[in-house]
C-alpha cells in the first residue's frame, strides 16, 4: 500500500506539473509570436539558460531559428541571434525599443543609471558621461594617473604566487576611485570595495528580496554605499580644495557636464561608471594574461612592441598619449580578448508598443534579448574564430564593420571604451615589462633542441644550458590547475594563480 500511495503521489505530481507547464505554454500563444518555449510559471527556463547558456542558445536556434521565444531571468523574453536584426535593433531606439534590464539590476544601480533611463534624461546623462571620458580628458587628466597607479599596482609581485583575477578585480575598482573621486587605497577604499563587490553580485541574480540572497545583499550594499558617496560630494562641496578629478567636473555646471545633474543622478552615474568599468576592465585583463600564458608568440610580439617603447624613454619612464597610440597590437590583443573570451554576452531591450520583426509580432512590454556572442564567432567574419589571433585586428576594416558589437552599438555604444582600453593597455604594459615569461613547454623544447642538434652533448651540460636559459628569461608560471567559466559571467572559480619574476 505505501508502495502504491508513493506511484500515485508521483503520478499526480508529474498531472501538476505537465499541467503547469501546458498552462504556462497557453498563457504566452498569442498569434504572430515567433516559436518557442516558455517553461514554468514565473521562473520560465532561467535555471536552464542559467547553467547551460550557450549551448541552450544553440538548442533552441537548431529547434525554432534565430528568432524564438523564451521566458528568462523573471520576463517573457524574444531572444534573436540573427546579426542584420540586432544591428537594427540597436540602432533603433526611439522606434519602440528602449533599455530592458532585469529588474534586479535597475533596482541595484538606481532609477537614474543611465542604462534604465531613456529620452531626454538618457541624453543629458550620457552628454555627463561622455564629456568624464572624452579623448581630450583621457589625454590630459586620466591617463598620467591611470599610469601612475599601474606602475605601482603591480611593482611588488615580484617572486610571488598571486591571484591575477583577484589582482585585476582589485586594480579595475581602485583605479576607478582614484580617477573618479581622488580616492587612493586605504581603510574608505576598502569599505567602498566591500560593498560593491556585493553589488556586482546583486545585480546578477534573480530578484528575491529574502535575507541571504545575493538580491538582498546587493541592495543593501546600495544602501550603505549611496550613504558613503553622499558623505563624499558634501565633503567635496565644504572643501575649497580642487581635486581635479571626475566628482570636481560633476559638481560643476560648466561646458564638460552641460547640464547640471542632481545629487541623485550624480551617484547613479558614480555607480554605473565603476560598475561597468569594474567588470569588463578586471575580466579582460584577466583573460588576456590567460590567453598570453598559452600563446608565447602572441606574448613575444606584445613584448617587443613595449620594450621598444621603453627603449625610447631617457630618465622619464611614464607613458604618454603618444606612447598609447603606438599600441597597434596591444589593442589588437585586447579586442581579440574582448571577441573569444566574450565578456558581454549580448543586451537588452523593452518594447514599448507592439513591434513587428521578420513577419513576428513582439507584444508590447517584451523582452528583446539582442544576444551577440554567436558573431564573435562568425566564420565569415572572423578568419579560423577559435583560434586567438590578434593580428587580424591590425586589418582597420575588422574594427569598422558593421557587425562588430563588442561594444554593444547604436545610441547606447559603450561611453567608456577608450578609457577601458586605455586602462587594460597601461595594466599590460606594466606587467609585461615588469615581468618576463617563458613557458616550460618552450624551456624544454630549447633542450631538445641542444640535444638532438649536439653530436656530443653530456647531461651536465644541458642542465647548465637549462638553468642559463632560465636565468635570461625571467618568468610568469602558471600554478596549478586553474579552471575558467564562461557563462553566465567570465571568471575563475578557484582563481587564476600565477608566479611571476621581475624582468
Amino acid at each position: 500500500m505505501v508502495v502504491l500511495g508513493i506511484i500515485v503521489g508521483l503520478f499526480i505530481m508529474l498531472l501538476a506539473c505537465t499541467g503547469l507547464l501546458r498552462w504556462n505554454e497557453l498563457r504566452y500563444r498569442k498569434k504572430g509570436l515567433p516559436p518557442g518555449t516558455m517553461g514554468w510559471p514565473l521562473f520560465g527556463e532561467t535555471t536552464e539558460f542559467l547553467k547551460q547558456g550557450p549551448s541552450f542558445m544553440k538548442a533552441k536556434r537548431l529547434r525554432y531559428g534565430n528568432l524564438f521565444k523564451s521566458h528568462i531571468l523573471g520576463c517573457p523574453t524574444v531572444i534573436c541571434m540573427d546579426p542584420e536584426v540586432n544591428r537594427y535593433i540597436l540602432l533603433s531606439e526611439g522606434k519602440g525599443f528602449v533599455p530592458g534590464y532585469p529588474q534586479s539590476m535597475l533596482d541595484i544601480l538606481g532609477k537614474s543609471n543611465i542604462a534604465a533611463v531613456h529620452g531626454p534624461t538618457h541624453k543629458a546623462m550620457r552628454g555627463a558621461m561622455l564629456g568624464l571620458v572624452s579623448p581630450a580628458m583621457i589625454r590630459g587628466q586620466l591617463l598620467p594617473k591611470i599610469d601612475e597607479f599601474m606602475r605601482e599596482h603591480v611593482s611588488n609581485w615580484h617572486g610571488k604566487i598571486i591571484d591575477i583575477q583577484h589582482k585585476t578585480k582589485e586594480m579595475a575598482l581602485l583605479s576607478a576611485l582614484k580617477q573618479i573621486a581622488g580616492i587612493d587605497a586605504g581603510p574608505l577604499s576598502d569599505s567602498l570595495k566591500a560593498e560593491l563587490f556585493k553589488l556586482v553580485l546583486g545585480t546578477l541574480s534573480l530578484p528575491f528580496n529574502f535575507p541571504g540572497t545575493n538580491y538582498h545583499q546587493g541592495f543593501e550594499a546600495r544602501k550603505k554605499l549611496v550613504g558613503m558617496l553622499k558623505e563624499i560630494i558634501e565633503e567635496r562641496r565644504a572643501s575649497n580644495c580642487p581635486k581635479n578629478d571626475m566628482l570636481d567636473s560633476l559638481l560643476t555646471n560648466d561646458e564638460i557636464s552641460k547640464a547640471k545633474l542632481t545629487d541623485e543622478q550624480i551617484i547613479d552615474l558614480i555607480i554605473a561608471l565603476i560598475y561597468s568599468g569594474y567588470e569588463t576592465v578586471s575580466t579582460t585583463s584577466m583573460m588576456a594574461v590567460k590567453y598570453l600564458l598559452d600563446h608565447p608568440n602572441v606574448l613575444e610580439e606584445l613584448r617587443r612592441e613595449h620594450l621598444e617603447i621603453r627603449k625610447q624613454k631617457t630618465t622619464d619612464c611614464r607613458v604618454g598619449w603618444d606612447d598609447y597610440k603606438s599600441m597597434r597590437f596591444t589593442r589588437a590583443v585586447i579586442f581579440e580578448t574582448l571577441r573569444m573570451a566574450t565578456v558581454v554576452n549580448g543586451v537588452l531591450r523593452k518594447t514599448t508598443q507592439d513591434v513587428e520583426i521578420n513577419g513576428y509580432v513582439i507584444p508590447k512590454d517584451w523582452r528583446i534579448y539582442v544576444y551577440t556572442r554567436e558573431i564573435n564567432y562568425d566564420p565569415y567574419l572572423y578568419h579560423e574564430p577559435q583560434a586567438f589571433n590578434p593580428w587580424r585586428w591590425l586589418d582597420k576594416n575588422l574594427e569598422s564593420h558593421h557587425h562588430f558589437m563588442l561594444f554593444g552599438g547604436g545610441g547606447r555604444l559603450c561611453p567608456g571604451k577608450e578609457l577601458g582600453t586605455v586602462e587594460i593597455a597601461l595594466f599590460l604594459h606594466h606587467f609585461i615589462t615588469q615581468y618576463r615569461f617563458v613557458s616550460s613547454l618552450c624551456l624544454c623544447m630549447y633542450v631538445c633542441y641542444q640535444v638532438t642538434n649536439l653530436h656530443v652533448v653530456t647531461i651536465k651540460f644541458v642542465l647548465i644550458s637549462f638553468l642559463f636559459v632560465v636565468s635570461l628569461f625571467h618568468r610568469w608560471e602558471e600554478v596549478g590547475k586553474n579552471e575558467i567559466m564562461k557563462f553566465p559571467r567570465v571568471e575563475a572559480p578557484h582563481g587564476l594563480h600565477i608566479k611571476v619574476w621581475e624582468n
